[in-house]
């Protein structure tokens, strides 16, 4: 049965807004917890756009099933990583300018210097994923680093805009989960699921763990709105 690890992200995103206190993101992650998610996962960027340092020390010390730190392979962010030691980490490519991770890591272009980077989460226990494309190339050089896992860039699936498409973006995911099976592997898969997109790659039952976030935040302002309105209606009232 597959796992869901919940992305974060966008609560901090809302309260970087004001650089206030609200919403607070160790609520979110005991009531994500609270749900019956498996795990929660916050992406510490070199820019701090979102979650911020004191995200990341706040919720390794409150969450109870396991927390997923992804980040640059950054010496910066390293030496944060192996201080608040998450149950893993997953290495992403940043670049300053994008709105979100536009694509997998190349993992093949700086395998050697990643091998060693995976060698030193895995002295202080910390196990290594990573976010790679679906393309076989890039999973083989994820093997050859000595990573724990891969997770799967399902971005381009989900921004299919035909039934075509999505067979062709399905199929690569698929033979690439294969790979790594083969290859020793466990394999997540990330980036633009949501309720619709999740099921076919569910259905595979290649995927260990689904690491969701945006589709989530977004649905619960509509699933918990009416909610919170009539609260402060009561109050006010």
């Amino acid at each position: 049965m597959a796992k869901l690890n919940v992305n974060i992200d966008h609560v901090a995103t809302l309260r970087q807004q004001r650089l206030g206190k609200e919403p607070s993101t160790v609520k979110a992650a005991k009531i994500v917890e609270a749900a019956g998610a498996d795990g929660i996962t916050i992406h510490l960027r070199e820019d701090r756009r979102h979650i911020q340092d004191f995200d990341v020390y706040a919720i390794r010390k409150i969450v109870k099933t396991k927390l997923n730190l992804e980040m640059a392979a950054s010496k910066e962010i390293i030496k944060v990583a192996l201080k608040v030691r998450p149950d893993w980490v997953t290495l992403v490519p940043e670049k300053r300018q994008e709105l979100t991770t536009e694509g997998g890591l190349d993992v093949f272009g700086q395998k050697n210097k990643l091998k060693e980077i995976v060698k030193t989460f895995h002295k202080n226990n910390i196990l290594v994923s990573m976010f790679v494309d679906p393309d076989a190339r890039q999973v083989k050089a994820a093997k050859y680093t000595d990573a724990d896992f891969i997770e799967i860039h399902t971005g381009t699936y989900a921004d299919v805009k035909t039934k075509k498409e999505e067979d062709k973006e399905f199929l690569k995911i698929k033979e690439a989960a294969v790979i790594a099976q083969l290859l020793g592997l466990r394999i997540n898969a990330g980036h633009g699921l949501n309720y619709e997109n999740v099921k076919r790659l569910r259905k595979l039952n290649l995927i260990e763990e689904f690491s969701i976030g945006h589709s989530i935040i977004s649905d619960a302002i509509f699933a918990g709105l009416m909610n919170s309105v009539k609260k402060m209606v009561r109050l006010i009232k």
